[in-house]
């Protein structure tokens, strides 16, 4: 951490979701209701990020309650988030945008509260981007599966490359990126993806996800 301390972000928009974005990773995003439409717009025109946090209690899209003090759904989300940099917007129809976003750094939520018409924002601290971590040779077999199922993908989807889960730039020889990359395929519960996201030794979360794999019986 730099001398002046760590970065911080005040009144960042959040985007609550039932899944997690970690670093580097490409999330496509269906875009309808206004507090989104308008935040969305808002960033892309300023060329500023968002923030993706996963929800722990609630619905990604508001719900009404009659009994609820303010009339919608309680909604709450994990203090550790992802910045989410918009790359693609498209605008179909009025009402509707789909974007492609590129997860950045993680950010810990200090202070958050909603709006009137139901967008949260967040004071934040940023984290400093993860450090690089040589993938271990006792793991390579984990980077060779991951490989192997881009590879599979590009063959069954070769006119779709830009919906492909995994997007360049590849960064084979990275702990941290081939941990993450294998998080975002796994038919994990959200709650998991969030610790996994949220540890800070990149090949850990990789010696982990390994040992997922292995519960899942997936061949390496």
């Amino acid at each position: 951490m730099s001398d002046a301390g760590p970065l911080t972000l005040n009144q960042l928009p959040l985007f609550p979701l039932q899944t997690v974005l970690f670093p580097g990773g490409w999330m496509p995003l269906r875009i309808f209701e206004v507090r989104y439409l308008d935040m969305i717009k808002r960033c892309h025109a300023a060329g500023a990020p968002f923030g993706v946090v996963c929800l722990s209690e609630g619905s990604e899209v508001r719900r009404a309650d009659p009994a609820a003090p303010d009339g919608f759904a309680h909604e709450a989300f994990f203090p550790v988030g992802t910045l989410a940099r918009i790359e693609q917007v498209a605008h179909p129809q009025p009402g509707l945008m789909f974007i492609h976003c590129r997860g950045q750094q993680r950010f810990h939520i200090t202070a958050s509260h909603r709006l009137t018409h139901g967008l949260w924002v967040a004071d934040v601290r940023l984290d400093d981007p993860e450090p690089a971590v040589p993938v271990p040779s006792h793991l390579r077999s984990t980077r060779d599966a991951l490989q192997r199922v881009l590879a599979n993908l590009q063959e069954r989807e070769p006119t779709s490359m830009n919906e492909l889960p995994l997007q360049p730039p590849y960064q084979w020889e990275d702990s941290g990126w081939v941990a993450n990359r294998w998080a975002e395929l796994l038919p994990a519960p959200a709650e998991l993806k969030q610790r996994l996201m949220t540890l800070d030794n990149p090949m850990l979360r990789l010696e982990l996800i390994s040992d997922l794999l292995d519960k899942l019986g997936v061949e390496r």
